[in-house]
Order: C-alpha cells, then sequence, then structure tokens
C-alpha cells in the first residue's frame, strides 16, 4: 500500500502539471488565434479572470505547504500577496512617465496631487524591471523572516500564532489606508500603461501573463513537491504531528518552520506580483484579514495536505464566488462562504482531493485478493502439515 500510494501521488501531481501546462498554451491560443464569436474562442475578459484563478492557485499552494505539512495555519498570507503586488504596482506606475494625468515625469499622479515634492526614497529603482522582481521575492521574504525569527523563537503556535498572524496583516491595512505612508492611501495603485514595453491592456499581454502565472504555477508546484517529498517534508509533517516530540529527537524545529514560512511568504509574493497586472490595481483592500482567512478557506475545501486540492479549491470557491455574486444571491455570498466551509468541515474534512484519495485507497485496496497480493510479494501461505 505504502508502494501505491506512492504511485498514485505521483500520478496525479503529473496530471496536474499536464492539465495546467496545457491550460496555459491552448487558452492564449484561442484567444489569439481563433476569429471572435467562434465557439472556441476565450474572450479576453476571461484569460484575465482565469488568470487571476491560476495566481490564487498560488497563494493557496503556499498555504497548504506551511498549513498542510507543518501545521502552521497562518491567517495574514494575505500581506505577503498584497506586499508582492504592491512591488509590482510600484514598477507599473513609474513606467506610466508623462502619460499620467498630471504629466510629471518622475512623480506618480497621487503624489502631484498630494504636494510631494520628490520620489520617496523606497520608490527608487522600481523603474527597473529587475529591482521591482527582486522586491517581489525580497521584500515578503524579509517580512516572514523577521516574524517567524520572532514568533518560532519565542515558540508561539496554535491559535496564538494564527491570531498573531491576523494581526500583523491587520497593522498593514492599516499603515498602507494612510496618505503619508506614499502608497496611494485608500485608493492605492492603478492606471497602469505598460509592462515590459507592452500595453498591459492588449490582448497579447494579458495571454502572456496568463501563460506567464500557469508557468509559475507548475513551478510553484514543483517546488512544494520536492520540499515534501524529501527527508525536510518528513520532519515538516513529524513538527505538524508531534512538534515536542520532534524537537526532543535533537531537529531544530525552529529552523525548519523558519525556512519553509519563508519559503511559502515568497510563494505568495510572486502571486501577488502576477496577480496586479492582470487585475489592473492594488490597493489596502488586499491585505484585509477576511481575504487571508478565505484563502485558508480554499486549502479546506481541497483539501488540507495534498497541494492539487489546495490549487483545485483555489480555483472551485473563486469560480463559486464570480458565479454567485453577479445575482440575487450578491449580499448572502459570506453567508454561502461560511456556510461551505462548516459543511466540508463536517461532511468531508479532508477536503474534496482528501476525501476522493481515500475513499481511492479503499476501493484499491480490496481490488487484489489477498492470495495475489501474497504471490506478488513472494510471501505465501505455510501449509498444515498432513
Amino acid at each position: 500500500m505504502p508502494h501505491m500510494l506512492t504511485r498514485s501521488l505521483d500520478r496525479a501531481a503529473t496530471i496536474f502539471v499536464l492539465i495546467v501546462a496545457a491550460c496555459g498554451v491552448l487558452i492564449p491560443l484561442s484567444n489569439l488565434l481563433l476569429p471572435a464569436g467562434s465557439a472556441l474562442q476565450v474572450p479576453t475578459y476571461l484569460v484575465a479572470l482565469w488568470g487571476k484563478y491560476v495566481c490564487y492557485a498560488i497563494l493557496a499552494l503556499s498555504i497548504d505547504l506551511i498549513w498542510g505539512y507543518c501545521g502552521i495555519l497562518s491567517l495574514g498570507h494575505g500581506a505577503f500577496f498584497a506586499l508582492g503586488g504592491y512591488a509590482m504596482g510600484m514598477y507599473l506606475m513609474r513606467q506610466i512617465g508623462t502619460r499620467g494625468v498630471y504629466g510629471n515625469p518622475i512623480l506618480p499622479d497621487f503624489m502631484v496631487f498630494l504636494n510631494y515634492s520628490k520620489l520617496p526614497w523606497y520608490w527608487h529603482g522600481f523603474d527597473m524591471f529587475w529591482f521591482a522582481a527582486l522586491m517581489v521575492l525580497f521584500v515578503p521574504g524579509l517580512l516572514a523572516f523577521c516574524f517567524g525569527w520572532l514568533a518560532f523563537r519565542s515558540r508561539v503556535t496554535g491559535v496564538y500564532l494564527s491570531i498573531i498572524t491576523q494581526a500583523m496583516t491587520y497593522a498593514l491595512l492599516l499603515a498602507f489606508f494612510r496618505n503619508d505612508f506614499g502608497f496611494g492611501g485608500n485608493n492605492g495603485l492603478t492606471d497602469f500603461k505598460d509592462i515590459l514595453g507592452f500595453n498591459v491592456q492588449a490582448e497579447g499581454t494579458r495571454a502572456a501573463l496568463f501563460a506567464l502565472s500557469c508557468l509559475a504555477l507548475i513551478l510553484a508546484f514543483l517546488i512544494c513537491r520536492a520540499v515534501v517529498s524529501s527527508k525536510l517534508g518528513k520532519v515538516l509533517i513529524a513538527i505538524r504531528d508531534a512538534e515536542s516530540r520532534t524537537r526532543f529527537l535533537g531537529y531544530r524545529v525552529e529552523s525548519y518552520k523558519l525556512f519553509v514560512f519563508t519559503l511559502s511568504a515568497c510563494m505568495a509574493g510572486v502571486a501577488g506580483a502576477l496577480y496586479v497586472p492582470q487585475v489592473g490595481i492594488i490597493n489596502p483592500s488586499e491585505f484585509a484579514p477576511g481575504n487571508s482567512i478565505e484563502a485558508v478557506i480554499w486549502v479546506a475545501v481541497g483539501g488540507r495536505g495534498t497541494l492539487v486540492g489546495a490549487a483545485l479549491g483555489a480555483v472551485v470557491v473563486n469560480y463559486a464566488k464570480t458565479f454567485f455574486t453577479s445575482g440575487v444571491l450578491a449580499p448572502y455570498w459570506l453567508f454561502m462562504l461560511g456556510a461551505l466551509f462548516v459543511l466540508v468541515t463536517l461532511l468531508l474534512p479532508k477536503g474534496i482531493l482528501g476525501t476522493f484519495n481515500s475513499w481511492w485507497d479503499h476501493v484499491s485496496s480490496k481490488t487484489p485478493n489477498a492470495d495475489s497480493a501474497a504471490r506478488e510479494d513472494g510471501v505465501t501461505e505455510p501449509k498444515m502439515a498432513e
């Protein structure tokens, strides 16, 4: 059974990668090559919408890595997602130049409106894409490292750690709402024009961003698989199931948790950076604690500790959100989301994919009879002595 389970997981991972890769190739080609009105042509607005879902799937993977395999329930991972988005948004704002409302070649429009005399020091360098890409990883990673070093070194765990992460993202929400913080205040960053010299609104650019998001999802998934399938992953699972016992065995639990927490934050930052040019705006509402809690619900619905299930849950829940918030049920969406979480917790405690895997393992274990299984293992039943 362990060998069978390993093979099934590898097969599922391969299928997942192939499906994402196929979507990353076929959907952009359908959008660009097929004529408008064709039954197989994917409209541009759907390319951007599905690209947003892919970014959410990356965020869900980052949460599943720390929650499903290490037992760290973070209710503030939206902060790392938003910080990556702001880093990319700052680069996009610097690309506007004289095409802004006020025509200032250096200062973004909101700074001109707020009577900034010069560009703040922390905005320097964001006119270069490589610097912005570095900050997408560095800023969320640095915050996660500092926060994790203080929290894990103090052995803060469980619900207390969840509350602290939620307080962290709420503090950032309040800070970014301030106009004098230098990030656009309540309005955030928007009115983007170009990315790497290409019009961010063009169909080709949106198709390329979708394909890039699918590639990032595949890379993030492979990184997570490499981590959880290695000896490091076994230690993380041991920390999740029995942290005190793992510490008594001689492992530096704080170092393992700090590494995986920082890696997860960098993945969330990349998701936020890919999200912003496809959505066209980033504002402080992305720091709202409710967003982080909703992301945890994606993972729970899809299947905690499965990786594929986390990505699936992000897509399914957000598709349902898009569908149900456009009709008469829109005011009741949050109640429906809460009910979904409660029902999944009671009826499908392992999530959609986790429940399916358990059912499949149960069915597979009953398929071969005991004699054939024993013969495959080279073991035969001893015969009665005559």
